[in-house]
């Protein structure tokens, strides 16, 4: 039996995401994923949101993503693109990049860490006790483990062994997913029909002027609306050539099956996303319709919040209880996440009166208000931790400003490369006193003078001092005075060490 003080099961982009924090914290962690390597069969994700940009931006490894994929206004709701290009981020807009290359490039990422990986191995078990938690390998390996987490997908066999209930909604609609080779060329991009929407494209692609532009040659990418949903069984090639045939009155000759799948519009959450030693992340905390592009940057984002609190827990930092911390920060956030699209799924249907509906949608997000207040939620930048009351800025993303230092001009997200947790101070140097703290906690005496604007809410006031977490979220604002500082320093970063 090997010991971690981490494992997780899965190595998907949550995963990943989550062993990399750990990692960066000084953490054992080790990840059991059942594929042999990091290979995507299958169309999955297709791209960032500019939350998850500016999370990777804060580790240092934003550029290996937009070096690959192509920059773009990416934000929609339903079938509206909204455009986020006058938001205040250094990422106003979203990445174009298929799941197979971020996954590679995380992976990489990974790798440089250290990490421990069981590759071509299920977790198939797994008891905890007061002390830990012992795990089963498909191949008859046990692994023994402080803590477990849970991001094997969906049909997470971490959450049912648990016994966590993830209630929500069954499928309404249901579509087939495919590459295959075409006799007849389809018309590429995206259509309505009575039955819903369905789309040809390739894998290769270029985004000009906004609008998508494919490849002339190479197998086609299929996406069609089922007639029914609620099939079980993996779709075939007659599944989707009778799909093809009842949408477009053909099936353009369809032949050469490369893969195959069907997603739905299921919707569900885990009740809990913490038991004792267990924690779900990702999928298997929650899944819902693809539509608006929300799955994989949600989980990303979860990783980002349970990892710096775990790492904290397992080094004797922090009490346990700043793990339910993990649940009360991110339910709320999948929650939203389930309801917006749902209600995207709703305005896509094809009935006169969805049709009346999605118009007067439409308008709405044509006028700025709207527009900003929606394009923030689906960007991640409107996420908003419930920390009490006071600056707008407390609970919500810090900006990445460029500041002043003793040291030179420097960003605010440099300062986060490293997972630690950073206060500015923007009045007299050394008035904030957090020598307690001086080993988790980065203190900086800087200076900034250009606007403070967060996205959709506008202009804020200056803070006097910010107390970012590892996450790059604000825990406390200053207002010219150390007021519940030290509070704050504790419930988050532990209690004061003792001099000497």
């Amino acid at each position: 039996m090997r010991e971690h003080a981490v494992v997780i099961a899965g190595g998907g982009p949550t995963g990943l995401m989550l062993a990399g924090e750990l990692a960066l914290a000084g953490v054992d962690v080790a990840i059991v994923e059942r594929r042999p390597n990091q290979e995507v069969v299958g169309s999955r994700a297709g791209g960032l949101s500019a939350r998850t940009l500016e999370v990777l931006d804060q580790r240092g490894v934003v550029d290996r993503f937009l070096a690959e994929g192509q920059i773009a206004q990416v934000t929609g709701f339903a079938v509206t693109r909204l455009d986020i290009s006058d938001f205040p981020t250094r990422h106003n807009y979203g990445l174009a990049l298929r799941q197979k290359h971020i996954e590679r490039i995380l992976a990489g990422w990974v790798g440089e860490l250290p990490v421990t990986t069981y590759r071509g191995r299920e977790l198939t078990g797994f008891a905890q006790d007061d002390t830990g938690v012992t795990i089963e390998l498909s191949d008859g390996f046990k692994l023994r483990a402080g803590y477990l987490v849970g991001c094997d997908g969906g049909r997470s066999l971490v959450r049912k062994i648990a016994g966590i209930a993830f209630p929500g909604w069954d499928a309404a609609t249901s579509n087939i997913l495919a590459e295959a080779e075409m006799e007849e060329e389809p018309p590429l991009g995206v259509h309505r029909t009575v039955l819903g929407l369905h789309a040809f494209g390739r894998e290769e692609y270029e985004i000009r002027d906004g609008k998508v532009v494919f490849a002339s040659e190479g197998p086609i990418n299929v996406m069609v609306t089922e007639k029914t949903a609620g099939a079980m069984a993996k779709p075939t090639l007659s599944d989707l050539r009778q799909a093809l045939i009842e949408t477009c009155g053909t099936d353009y000759g369809i032949h050469s099956l490369r893969w195959i799948s069907r997603f739905t519009d299921m919707s569900r959450q885990a009740e809990a996303y913490r038991k004792g030693r267990i924690f779900l992340a990702g999928d298997a905390a929650h899944v819902h319709s693809p539509v608006g592009g929300q799955g994989l940057n949600t989980g990303v984002q979860d990783a980002v919040n349970l990892g710096w609190k775990l790492a904290q827990v397992v080094k004797g930092i922090s009490p346990e209880s700043l793990l339910d911390s993990y649940h009360a920060e991110r339910h709320p956030v999948a929650a939203r996440v389930l309801r917006t699209t749902m209600a995207q799924v709703a305005v896509q249907r094809t009935d006169d009166r969805t049709e009346a509906l999605r118009d007067i949608v439409l308008e709405l997000l044509a006028m700025d208000e709207p527009r900003k207040k929606i394009a923030a939620e689906m960007s991640g930048l409107a996420i908003h931790y419930d920390l009490g009351e006071g600056h707008p800025l407390l609970g919500r993303r810090m900006p990445d400003l460029d500041l002043t230092t003793p040291d030179g001009p420097l960003r605010v997200y440099a300062l986060l490369r490293n997972a630690r947790a950073v206060l500015l101070n923007f009045g007299t140097p050394g008035s904030l006193d957090i020598t307690p703290w001086s080993a988790r906690v980065h203190s900086v005496n800087t200076s900034y003078n250009g606007a403070w604007e967060l996205p959709a809410l506008g202009a804020v006031s200056a803070p006097a001092a910010v107390l970012i977490r590892p996450d790059g979220y604000v825990a406390w604002v200053g207002e010219g005075k150390p007021d519940g500082l030290h509070e704050v320093m504790t419930t988050w970063f532990g209690a004061p060490a003792e001099a000497g």
